[in-house]
């Protein structure tokens, strides 16, 4: 039998268990170009609690009894796209379920042997390319640049941090909601200054470890916590906008920020994105942040949650910011 999370109820404000719901069907059978993928690794991302609501977005939502979307890396169990044989490795959007069919070109076909399989759902997936587009052709950061992320300890912001000292960016300062993980930053990711916004004056924070201003704000979060790194901005600053994640669970969006007077002090540029706008050039970026993995400039951290009945769990907990790392769940 396939088991799938599906989708239970829209939640009203912050997701709970009974929003989703565990459910027994009939393993699905490939037809011509399709192929049939027994999943291995569940990638649990921010994004998708904006496909449990119906507000206007980049892609459609999720439907009620629909499976929850999600990123999978499997084994391909019967193919009937000749570009694809029974077990080879794949990853796609193939959503919380046991097995699941795809389309064959909308399927990436991975080599086990140049990382663990599971990196294709981030360091050496869309979260890095995330980190990577959203640095370099947003942020456009440059030697000398000084840099702060928020949700600094999580999944993009673990590889923007690496990626900016890779750059010779500096300081690169990280926002994290616990001590533990601000000691992740400095010790593990390579962050120069680490600060607990829950518990520091960010502003006075950064005003020490970014005297000159902040180059680039590299922002996962939103909120109040990015209207007070706006009044650190440098001149001709950059803010690419990856997240928003302080508002996902909000029933009403907070009137935060409020001063987007200092773009026009700093004459600095505030823009959203998506890496589906690069999709061209994901070979370059893959490339470049497998080489640098290999040669041991990038390091991960993984928070990974076993069977997927735990998924919901492990949703939620990675939402209220539990996770430590790249939030996964081994399903087989």
């Amino acid at each position: 039998m396939n088991r799938q999370i599906r989708l239970a109820a829209r939640p009203e404000g912050f997701p709970q268990d009974s929003d989703f719901e565990l459910v027994e069907s009939e393993i699905p059978k490939p037809r011509p170009g399709e192929v049939l993928v027994r999943s291995q690794w569940l990638s649990l991302d921010p994004y998708m609690r904006g496909r449990m609501s119906t507000a206007r977005s980049y892609a459609k939502p999720t439907e009620v009894g629909e499976p929850m979307t999600g990123q999978v890396v499997g084994e391909v169990v019967e193919s009937n796209d000749p570009r694809f044989a029974a077990g080879d490795t794949v990853v796609g959007q193939l959503g919380w379920q046991d097995y699941a069919v795809a389309r064959g070109g909308s399927l990436r076909k991975l080599d086990p042997a140049l990382a663990p399989p599971q990196t294709a759902l981030h360091v050496l997936g869309a979260t890095g390319l995330t980190a990577y587009f959203g640095l370099f052709d947003v942020g456009k950061a440059m030697p000398g640049d000084a840099v702060v992320v928020s949700a600094a300890a999580g999944a993009v912001g673990q590889i923007v941090g690496q990626l900016a000292k890779i750059a010779g960016c500096g300081p690169v300062v990280g926002l994290a909601g616990s001590a533990e993980k601000v000691e992740d930053l400095t010790q593990r990711y390579g962050y120069d200054v680490g600060i607990d916004y829950k518990r520091d004056d960010v502003n006075a924070a950064l005003k020490e470890a970014c005297p000159n201003g902040v180059d680039v704000y590299f922002d996962n979060v939103g909120g109040a916590l990015s209207e007070t790194v706006f009044r650190r901005l440098a001149l001709g600053a950059r803010i690419p906008v990856c997240g928003q994640v302080s508002q996902y669970n909000l029933a009403e969006p907070e009137l935060a920020p409020r001063n987007l007077g200092f773009l026009i002090v700093f004459r600095a540029r505030l823009e959203g994105f998506l890496i589906y706008d690069y999709v061209h050039r994901f070979p370059e970026g893959l490339a470049r942040l497998g080489r640098w993995l290999a040669e041991g400039k990038l390091t991960y951290r993984e928070d990974v949650t076993e069977g997927l009945e735990n998924a919901p769990a492990a949703f939620i907990g990675m939402l209220r910011g539990e996770n430590r790392g790249k939030a996964l769940v081994k399903i087989r």
